[in-house]
């Protein structure tokens, strides 16, 4: 049992990313390396925030009560925060990056920043979903482990469809607040921020499983529209990629856009 639910967690919460890995990354060695770069940004983030909340907890003296709802909920928030900055950082040394290739060989093509916003996107969401989803799994070890301390019997399940919904949400939010960097939109990046909290701290606001999962995926498809357009795409676009008519789609592979 414990090996089904490992297995079939796993697949529901990694199979659209490694997919996506594999048909528009993997193939290009280049992407590879921002796609890890992006991860390690993540993972400093990660190790930044980390250090800052166990700090609060050692001065704190680890008092129970109320007080540890409190510094949870700092410790989600401040990890968010590092989380938005190291985006914009990991930006900043792209744009730069991007602007010396130019500079030394002007006949190089560069890549776009579209295609970077979406490979450092993939890189934080995949890193996170690790991240947010191990320490799950950690728990259904065990004969015949469902839930925790009496949570839903549904609770790895809803775990792994959550843990999806952020891999994919940090893809539309590197599409968008790269755009947002790009066009000097702060209010763009104001709300991937609070996209980003909203989507964090919902488990604070109401403990029902169905109803924070539901309001992700609504938050999911909202920004999962607007990433599509904001990259270039439209209705016309959409409807010949469908019917397998965009040429530029087919090339996708053959040439830069």
């Amino acid at each position: 049992m414990t090996a089904a639910v490992f297995f079939g967690c796993a697949f529901i919460a990694f199979g659209p990313a490694l997919a996506l890995y594999v048909f528009t990354i993997a193939t290009d060695p280049l992407r590879v390396i921002f796609l890890i770069a992006g991860a390690f940004f993540w993972l400093v983030s990660l190790l930044l925030s980390s250090v800052f909340w166990y700090l609060v907890r050692v001065i704190t003296d680890h008092r129970d009560g109320p007080i540890q709802k409190y510094l949870l909920i700092f410790g989600v928030l401040l990890s968010v925060c590092f989380q938005e900055l190291f985006r914009f950082a990991y930006y900043r040394l792209l744009k730069t990056a991007n602007e010396g290739l130019k500079s030394i060989n002007p006949e190089e093509t560069a890549p776009s920043m579209r295609l970077l916003a979406y490979v450092s996107g993939l890189g934080f969401g995949i890193m996170s979903g690790v991240f947010s989803f191990v320490n799950t799994l950690s728990n259904s070890l065990g004969p015949g482990t469902v839930g925790i301390h009496g949570d839903s019997p549904q609770f790895f399940l809803n775990s792994a469809f959550m843990t999806l919904v952020i891999i994919m949400l940090h893809v539309f939010w590197g599409i968008v607040f790269f755009d947002g960097c790009e066009k000097k939109k702060w209010h763009t990046l104001l709300t991937v921020l609070l996209t980003h909290l909203l989507v964090s701290t919902q488990t604070f606001l109401t403990p029902y499983y169905g109803v924070n999962l539901v309001s992700a995926y609504i938050i999911m498809v909202v920004m999962g529209i607007w990433a599509f357009f904001v990259a270039g795409g439209s209705c016309r676009s959409l409807k010949l990629c469908l019917l397998c008519q965009d040429k530029d789609f087919l090339l996708y592979n053959q040439r830069s856009r």
